[in-house]
This record gives structure tokens, sequence and C-alpha cells, in this order.
């Protein structure tokens, strides 16, 4: 029968999990601090562990590292009040199997997660999670960021917390928050999506609140709001940080309490609906700016999951193309060449952007080819030399010559979305373009002073009017001169 070790410093907590592990026959070792689990692990080999976060010599964190290195093969389970659901989803990174909130007010659930992990023919978890993944459209390819992502996704979904997810535009970041409500206990309950930067402030409250007859000019009857048409499945809030401040009050009071009211109504409702909100800015960054209220950022991120832009995964993109053009239910392949250039495109738009460059070039190429040559493929990404990341050991050896060829392609690069004849356009990947010229003629100009200061960086600092932390952050020194 499997060995369970039961790691915490309230003695009603142990001799619970020792009667009901028991009950089930398994054999349980009890220890109340940092000491006993030390003593224990040297002493037994365990299938499964539960630690509480919180002991009087230590933390869970570090006894789930400790005995991750000497008992990898042990399931771990930390135990964790609400105001640690952060600490615990940190755990989780460090390779703890799952996360149970104290007070256990389901015995049942809690069995049979222990249940799960023991049994090695029920616990198939993660060939589920890819399988939901596929289905949903949400590719995960090699990329090691992105499978730890995707993990860490399925094993808060059936966590009743909040979630927030940041992403650059066209990252996937509402696919995401489709698989959580799928993968969660709520899947059989409606998923809403609401962009909160596509409404005026009026329409969003309406929207997401709701309104009674007369509420406004217009409001001809009664309207139920995504909050209550949610209830007990899921709202995703995309775009959260583009509400106002106003609207932010009025979503705070809601995860707070649960309740809200109409649009000119006078009657507290309430609501169970789960929130995963998404932004494609920092919104840490948009509290120092006082642009978003930081105790709704608390309330918004107890889980966070970031997505990597597709250039930080380009490997993955042969798996992308392939998965588009089965979407596409097409025949077509493309060239090696073709995805070579591909690869050196920053593709500021992300996945989004290149299923649309992939439905172009089929559309293109049907009826013509088999394969989907450089020809088919837009200006913008036959003429881009990789704009927005020449790498520094390449402009370590630049002179001017260098930077008039970057400054050229980069002109050609905003020329070509300038001229294409596309019907929608997203801003803000010109936006970023004009921010990343900015940093890269900033690279140019340290490298080529290093050059002359025959790399003294103080030197040519000062010859910049700069500090040698700001040289060395244009380096991408980040770390370094954080230190300075």
């Amino acid at each position: 029968m499997p060995n369970v070790l039961v790691i915490d410093d309230e003695r009603e907590v142990c001799t619970f999990f020792l009667h009901l592990l028991e009950g089930k026959g398994y054999h349980v070792k009890l220890g109340w601090n940092g000491k006993d689990f030390l003593k224990l692990i040297q002493q037994y080999s365990f299938d499964l562990a539960l630690i509480d976060v919180k002991l009087p010599d230590t933390n869970g964190l570090e006894l789930l590292k400790q005995l991750k290195a000497v008992q990898p093969s042990c399931k771990v389970i930390i135990m964790t009040g609400y105001s640690t659901v952060k600490t615990a989803v940190e755990a989780i990174k460090y390779g703890a199997s799952d996360y149970i909130e104290k007070p256990f007010d389901d015995i049942d659930e809690l069995e049979k997660i222990i249940e799960e992990l023991l049994d090695s023919e029920i616990h198939s978890s993660q060939q589920d999670m890819y399988e939901l993944a596929e289905a949903l459209g949400f590719v995960i390819g090699t990329n090691k960021e992105m499978n730890d992502l995707i993990k860490l996704a399925y094993k808060i979904a059936k966590k009743n917390v909040n979630v927030l997810i940041e992403g650059e535009t066209g990252t996937g970041k509402e696919v995401l928050a489709h698989f959580i409500h799928q993968a969660s206990m709520r899947y059989d309950q409606p998923f809403i999506g609401i962009n909160c930067g596509a409404l005026s402030e009026t329409l969003l409250e309406s929207e997401l609140f709701g309104h009674e007859k007369g509420a406004f000019t217009g409001a001809l009857k009664e309207k139920k709001g995504i909050f209550e048409i949610a209830n007990r499945g899921t709202l995703f809030l995309d775009e959260i940080g583009e509400a106002s401040l106003a609207t932010q009050v009025k979503l705070l009071r809601v995860l707070e309490t649960g309740e809200y009211i109409r649009v000119g109504g006078e009657t507290v409702r309430r609501t169970n609906a789960r929130i995963i909100a998404a932004s494609h800015v920092n919104l840490s960054q948009a509290v120092k700016e006082k642009t978003f209220r930081e105790d709704l950022l608390y309330r918004l991120d107890v889980v966070k999951l970031t997505i990597p832009p597709l250039r930080e995964r380009i490997d993955d993109l042969p798996i992308l193309i392939k998965h588009f053009l089965k979407k596409l239910n097409s025949t077509l392949i493309f060239s090696d060449d073709a995805i070579l250039q591909m690869k050196q495109y920053p593709w500021p738009g992300n996945v989004r952007e290149l299923f649309n460059i992939v439905k172009r070039a089929v559309t293109l190429a049907e009826g013509e080819t088999m394969v989907i040559t450089p020809d088919y493929l837009p200006e913008k990404i036959r003429t881009e030399t990789n704009i927005s990341s020449i790498p520094s050991s390449e402009i370590k050896n630049n002179n001017e010559m260098d930077l008039e060829s970057y400054l050229q392609n980069w002109t050609s690069y905003i020329l070509s979305l300038w001229k294409e004849n596309n019907e929608r356009l997203d801003l803000q990947h010109v936006l970023d373009a004009v921010k990343d010229l900015e940093t890269q003629i900033g690279r140019f100009f340290v490298w080529k002073t290093l050059k002359e200061t025959l790399g003294d960086k103080k030197e040519a600092a000062e010859r910049l009017n700069i500090t040698v932390r700001q040289l060395r952050y244009l380096l991408k020194e980040k770390g370094t001169a954080l230190k300075e």
C-alpha cells in the first residue's frame, strides 16, 4: 500500500489525515515541523506528501524543494489558507502536484485528489490536458515555457480562484481562458467573454451588470448583464486594463462581495461567476501610472499566467503552420525557404497574425501549386530582415552603414504596412515597431561609442551623457544594470 507523509503543525489536521488515510489502508507518517520532515524522508520512501505552507521553523516551499531533490517521484500536495494561494501556485511551479485550501470543506473532493495522485491508472490527466488543448486549438508545441504554462493552467483550472492572463496582442489569451473553463468544474456552465476596450463606459456597465427599463435613453426593456448570465460559469474580461476607473470600482465590489446592482436598479443581486481577466499591457505598470486600481489588480491576480510571444517560441512555427493548414482543410505545404523567411520575421501580431498570413497564402496558392513558396508571402515578410531582433553580437561590429541599412529596412517595413490594402490593421504593431526603432538606434550608438573607447563602458557612458546603468540596459545587460 502507498506510503503517505503528512507535515502540519496543527495536531488536529494530522490526526484527521491519519484516520482518513489509514482507513483506506495507506501507511501514514506524521510530522509537525521541518526537523520531523528531514528525519522522516531519510528513514522512509513516500508515494505522496501533504505539506502545510506555514510551519514554525520553515515553509512548505523549502520542504517541497528538498523532497523533490531526494525523492523526485513522490507526489506533493501543498496545504494552504486562501491568503497564501499565490504561494501554493508557486509550489506547483516547483513540482507540487496540487494544492488544497484550509479548511477542508469538501472531503469527497479531497479524497478524490489523493486517490487520483496515488492511482497511476486513474492519473492520466496530462494526456487529457494535451487532448483538451488540441481540441480547443491551443497549440502547445515543444517550447518549455508554453508547456509549463499549460500544466499550471490545467492544475489551477479546477480551483475556484480568479486568473489573470497577460500576453501581447494575438498570443491566444481568450483561447487559454476557454481552456481553463473547459478544464474546470464549471465546464457545463456558460463561458461569456467581453472586450472591455471595445465599449464605452456606459455601455460596458450595462453589458456587465444589466439595466432596468428606462435606466437611460434607449433602455426600452430590462436586460440581464453578463454577471447574471455567467452565474456559476466563467466570465472572461478581455483587455481589462481598458476599463475606466469608475467601472473598475464597480468590478472591485463584485469581486469582493459577489454583489452588484443593475444600471438604474435598486435590488442587490449576487453572482457566482468565476473571473478570468486578460490584458496585453502590464497591469502592474498601469498601477504605477495610476490608470489601474491596485486593489482590483490584487483581486484579479490570484494566479497570473503569461503567454510568451511567438518570436520567443519561433521553433514552434512549423507546428503552428501545420495546425492552421489542417484547420483550413488545406493539403498545401510551406517550402523550407518560406518557413525560413517566416522565422526571421518578428511577428508583432503573434499567432493571430500567423494564422491570417497562412490563410492568405493558401487562398493565393490554391489551384496554382502544392507548395507555398516565399512568393506567396506578404511583402513585409519577404523584405523584412528581422528589424526588431538584431542580435547585439551582430551590432558590435556594425558601423554607420549598418545603421543606414537598418533604417532603410525599418522604413520599408512601415511603408509596406501603410501601402498594403488591409481591412484591419493593429495600430499597436506599428507603435511597437516605433518603440523598437528607438531601442535599436540607441544600441547602435552605444556600440559605436564602445568601439571608439575600446570597450570602456564608463567613458562611453560619459560621452553619450547617460549613466552606466542606462548603457548596460541598452545592451540588454539588465541583470547587471540593476546591481549598479
